[in-house]
């Protein structure tokens, strides 16, 4: 075995060592009641989805055929973009191939040497790797900590400041307290940054997420990112704000500029799913509804979105929960270090709006035996 074979082999004998080894492995449909995906509003094989999808591909093609500044720009991205910035109340939209390449080039893009980000505790993965790879400095705030921010913005020698949060958190699923963010950021001259990923589609009257239902969309230090694979039941990823954010990443965001144009299928099947969204209005509703009655069989606090976070004393048992819970028919999500900020082990689990009373009831009896075993 070659020495770089054995320092594999070596981190697997350390993650098993931990409780931490992951897996890939396809999931069958029909064998299991999701509680774990992220589709949100049950789109994902919708009719109109999938016919979105397959039109789109049927006239564009299977891919975009080049960057966005080549030939890869398809009147279907401007439709989307157009959809997205209406639902959000956002002036402007641009796509990305994926949601981790729409906050890689946020916080690369919109700082400089010259930037404080300060970045929550909780942030994903994708921001906190966008922020390592910026040139400004970074601060970690505590989650949720208005006041450590206000400190932070306060003795900064920089002359610019980016702050990070999610809208609705996915670990947590907890809500960020944005209306005093949006105000405290605009005392300190610093531009805020709302990743809604787990809010859109789901918050809302309409759906619109966090910042549109709070009326903080649409100012002019707020930008907005966004995933297309959760509510909107496809892949891809948005930056939305002011015009001139959009021109500047067109310009200057290397995970666009250096990357293919996002695919029409997902662009259409985006597209289609915003389109359900407008003509189903109940969606986001039902969502919410289901949520809340999961997590009154869990014992939590109404969430403020769809995801439902449930504290477990350790890797182990969080994984002997999700085995308990698959035995019965449902699957349940199992974050453990390192996916979680704070160290802890979690069952993660998801409301969907297409899920019926009955399998609610099911649900709620399995989730009421998992949760009072801890």
């Amino acid at each position: 075995m070659t020495a770089f074979l054995q320092w594999l082999a070596d981190a697997a004998k350390a993650r098993d060592r931990a409780g931490l080894r992951r897996s890939v492995e396809p999931v069958r449909r029909g064998e299991h009641l999701d509680l774990a995906g992220n589709d949100y509003l049950g789109l994902r094989r919708h009719r109109a989805v999938v016919a979105g999808a397959v039109a789109a591909a049927g006239s564009y093609g299977g891919g975009a055929g080049a960057s966005r500044l080549v030939t890869g720009t398809l009147a279907i991205h401007e439709d989307l973009e157009r959809a997205l910035g209406a639902l959000t109340g956002s002036p402007s939209a641009l796509v990305f191939s994926t949601g981790y390449h729409a906050n890689l080039s946020a916080l690369t893009a919109l700082t400089d040497d010259e930037t404080l980000i300060v970045s929550d505790a909780h942030a994903h993965a994708s921001l906190i790797d966008g922020a390592r790879l910026s040139r400004a400095a970074v601060a970690v705030s505590r989650h949720n900590d208005v006041g450590h921010v206000r400190e932070l913005l306060a003795r900064r020698p920089q002359r610019r400041a980016l702050v990070v949060v999610e809208s609705v958190y996915s670990v947590l699923g907890d809500a960020a307290p944005l209306a005093e963010l949006v105000e405290l950021t605009s005392q300190h001259n610093a531009v805020l940054l709302i990743d809604e990923a787990h809010g859109i589609g789901v918050v809302g009257q309409r759906g619109e997420g966090l910042a549109a239902q709070l009326g903080l969309a649409g100012l002019e230090h707020v930008v907005l990112t966004a995933t297309l694979s959760k509510s909107l039941a496809a892949q891809g990823g948005a930056v939305l704000g002011h015009p001139a954010v959009r021109e500047h990443l067109v310009n200057t965001a290397r995970p666009f500029i250096y990357d293919t144009g996002l695919a029409p299928a997902a662009t259409g099947a985006a597209l289609a799913a915003l389109k359900v969204i407008a003509a189903e209005p109940h969606l986001p509703d039902r969502a919410r509804a289901n949520a809340n009655r999961l997590a009154a069989a869990c014992g939590l606090e109404e969430p403020a979105g769809a995801v439902l976070s449930v504290p477990m004393s350790g890797p182990g048992q969080a994984l002997a929960a999700v085995a308990r819970a698959e035995a019965h028919g449902i699957r349940v999500g199992c974050f453990r270090p390192p996916s979680t900020p704070d160290g802890s082990s979690r069952l993660r689990i998801t409301a969907h709006a297409d899920h019926t009373d009955d399998q609610l009831e099911h649900a709620c009896a399995v989730l009421r035996a998992l949760t009072s075993r801890g």
